[in-house]
């Protein structure tokens, strides 16, 4: 296993730019982090979220259908291990691999004290094909006991801890009735620094709203930051949300396939070389998926993106500046 010490910038380019890619893909910082493949394996602990509970908002995202977004809420719920083993049996239909990240996928997965949490969290790290945990959540639901668990945790295995960010607007976070602002995002990302486990971002690109200058914005953010990996996906509609009733009256308009490809990519010349970079795209089974057509075929997808930065001759990071918050 690969040392726990920071990588620079620098080094971290030199790896992957060595390996004939163009940004630093999350599959090629596993691979040499671990020395073999590892797959994530989502898990439901039965958690809500504070803008759906009443507590910050009703209703949720505008987006959100938990289930279109994690295979592990769409079916019967069984406990952690239990998820596990039929998640690994899944995915192993699929794919040779024997390695996984315990993913506490659905909804917001801090929001709980940590006599809840602790264990859950050391139930999935008990499973033997377990390497580490990944754990989804909002920035405003990490106060210090919950960090002080996960730095613990962290200790004795590979952890990442994704913030759902979206993006730096605040009136994109009010659209979507986040119940947050962005000040909340840097906090939590300042409060998480330095504990030993992983700070993803997850944005998402194409909000109503938003140009093209704003998303790139939102890069530059990101850079600013310094987080460790990041999530990418388009805006993309599910049935049964508030976003649907909004795309049918046609109050909204979705990116093209050609303006989001640009989107990625130069987001991308933004972020520091260090930075993982988790996906680029998303999608949702198509019981639940609406539009946009072309975010299904995800490989495709990847390859206009890398077709796109060859044309250009760039990678990620090329115009990031060095800027990094104090």
């Amino acid at each position: 296993m690969a040392s726990n010490s920071p990588v620079t910038s620098n080094e971290a380019e030199a790896d992957w730019r060595q390996a004939g890619l163009r940004y630093h893909a999350y599959n090629f910082f596993l691979q040499q982090k671990f020395g073999f493949r590892v797959q994530k394996v989502s898990i439901d602990a039965g958690f809500t979220c504070p803008n759906v509970d009443g507590t910050v908002a009703k209703g949720g995202c505008v987006f959100c259908d938990n289930r279109s977004f994690s295979p592990s809420r769409r079916l019967p719920r069984n406990g952690v291990l239990g998820q596990i083993d039929e998640g690994i049996r899944r995915i192993q239909f699929r794919y040779k691999v024997d390695h996984f990240t315990a993913y506490f996928q659905p909804a917001t997965n801090t929001y709980a004290p940590v006599e809840r949490l602790r264990p859950l969290f050391e139930q999935a790290l008990s499973h033997p094909k377990v390497t580490g945990l990944a754990i989804g959540t909002r920035p405003d639901c990490v106060p210090e006991p919950v960090l002080a668990l996960i730095e613990e945790l962290a200790e004795s295995a590979y952890v990442s801890v994704e913030y759902g960010m979206q993006t730096m607007h605040n009136a994109s976070l009010e659209w979507m009735n986040r119940g947050h602002d962005h000040a909340s995002f840097v906090d939590a990302v300042q409060r998480s620094r330095g504990r030993g486990f992983e700070v993803c971002a997850h944005v998402m690109l194409g909000l109503p709203g938003e140009t093209h200058d704003m998303m790139l914005a939102t890069a530059r953010e990101l850079a600013r930051l310094q987080v460790d990996s990041v999530k990418l996906h388009n805006l993309y509609v599910v049935k049964n949300t508030p976003l649907a009733d909004e795309y049918a009256a046609g109050q909204i308009e979705l990116l093209d396939r050609d303006a989001y490809v640009r989107a990625v990519v130069e987001f991308l010349e933004l972020l520091p070389p260090r930075m993982i970079v988790e996906r680029i795209s998303g999608e949702a089974p198509p019981d639940y998926f609406v539009a946009p057509a072309w975010c299904l075929d995800k490989p495709a997808l990847r390859e206009a993106v890398q077709a796109e930065m060859e044309r250009r001759d760039t990678w990620q990071g090329k115009y990031w500046r060095g800027e990094a918050l104090k």
